[in-house]
């Protein structure tokens, strides 16, 4: 039998969110045609419950960061080595160091992997981080999720376009279907972490606008570290919220909802967009990222722009207007079917992935680790 392919993935975060969830899926899809390293550097791992436990994923705990950057790139070359990795798949610019000490160790062929921007970088690309990726990334293999980042990657950060690989997200489309019957009030839904970049407080101040002139309930399935601060704001807007907390398969929810709706500052290609397209679900959002691109052409003048009376207007105007609701859940699905094939997807990633083969390479367990 083949040895696997030996990959080192190394996320600031492990949680789960739409980076991590993709490689789950991915890494199940493959099986043992990989074997896995994961490393999260703020040691939190919860989306590893996604991982099938036959897979062979191991955990080791991230060089320590409270070292200057020689001593921290240094740490992280000794790590690499003692892994012994095919590949190293870096994520978002987080994991940057990663690819800076493996650069200068010049050992192991490298991906990077970009999903998006936090709150610093939502508006303007920070001048030093555009500096760095230029260099640092020139000879590395750069994927991408959205033409809104291919052309990010291509024209500011100025990579050599052989170098980019855009592979748009996919879902398992058979997990998701439309709802037999919608509930008798209609239901705003949203999943999402709860984190600075979604602004779900944007999503509760124009649900408690939009709520004045009809009525709906809203539930945010998702938990993460602003749940306490938008709590206390739902009940100071006296917006009645579900706040459901994570669930490991979302597909249920969407099935339970009447519409949804996203207010996030940055986003590029979520993917809770598709799963609510492939569930027939019409979706209300910021203008951000590739979701305007992804939706069906019924439902982009549901995509606003970031503000709260703009999102109220868009969430009452379709409440109201229930046939037109269905009319475009209807064309999302089909939408969804045509272009967010999870096999699709697949297929590209093992493209880039599959050449990084080299000749005789061992790898050193083949036992699950889930330690």
């Amino acid at each position: 039998m083949t040895n696997p392919i030996r990959i080192v993935h190394v996320f600031p975060s492990f949680a789960a969110g739409g980076a991590q969830m993709r490689m789950c899926a991915l890494a199940n899809h493959f099986g043992d045609r990989f074997s896995h390293e994961i490393v999260a550097l703020d040691n939190d791992t919860t989306c590893r419950d996604r991982l099938e436990s036959r897979l062979d994923i191991g955990f080791p705990s991230p060089p320590p960061t409270s070292t200057g950057l020689p001593q921290r790139l240094r740490a992280i070359g000794r790590t690499l080595r003692a892994l012994r990795p095919d590949l190293l798949v870096t994520s978002n610019w987080g994991s940057i160091e990663w690819a800076i000490a493996n650069r200068l160790g010049g050992r192991v062929r490298h991906i990077h992997t970009e999903d998006g921007f936090g709150p610093d970088e939502r508006d303007r690309q920070i001048r030093r981080r555009v500096i760095t990726r230029r260099l640092i990334l020139r000879s590395s293999t750069t994927i991408v999720p959205s033409r809104t980042l291919l052309d990010v990657a291509a024209c500011v950060w100025q990579l050599p376009r052989h170098s980019l690989h855009y592979i748009p997200n996919g879902i398992d489309l058979a997990r998701f279907s439309p709802a037999v019957a919608l509930p008798d009030t209609p239901v705003i839904g949203c999943v999402a972490a709860l984190r600075p970049e979604k602004n779900l407080a944007r999503l509760i101040r124009a649900a408690a606008i939009a709520r004045r002139e009809v009525k709906f309930e809203l539930r945010i399935l998702g938990d993460g570290p602003d749940r306490a601060a938008l709590e206390h704001l739902a009940a100071e807007s006296g917006m009645p919220v579900m706040f459901l907390g994570a669930r490991s398969d979302a597909a249920s929810f969407y099935r339970e909802i009447s519409l949804f709706a996203l207010s996030s500052d940055t986003e590029q290609m979520p993917l809770s967009v598709m799963e609510a397209m492939a569930s027939g679900l019409p979706v209300i959002t910021t203008d951000v990222g590739d979701i305007s691109r992804m939706v069906a052409a019924e439902n982009r003048p549901f995509i606003v722009r970031r503000d709260d009376a703009a999102l109220a207007a868009a969430l009452s105007g379709l409440i109201i207007n229930p046939e037109r609701a269905h009319m475009i859940g209807r064309a999302n699905r089909a939408r969804a079917i045509e272009e967010f094939d999870f096999a699709a997807m697949a297929r590209k990633w093992s493209d880039v992935l599959m050449p990084v083969r080299r000749a005789g390479a061992a790898s050193t367990s083949n036992a699950v680790r889930r330690g």
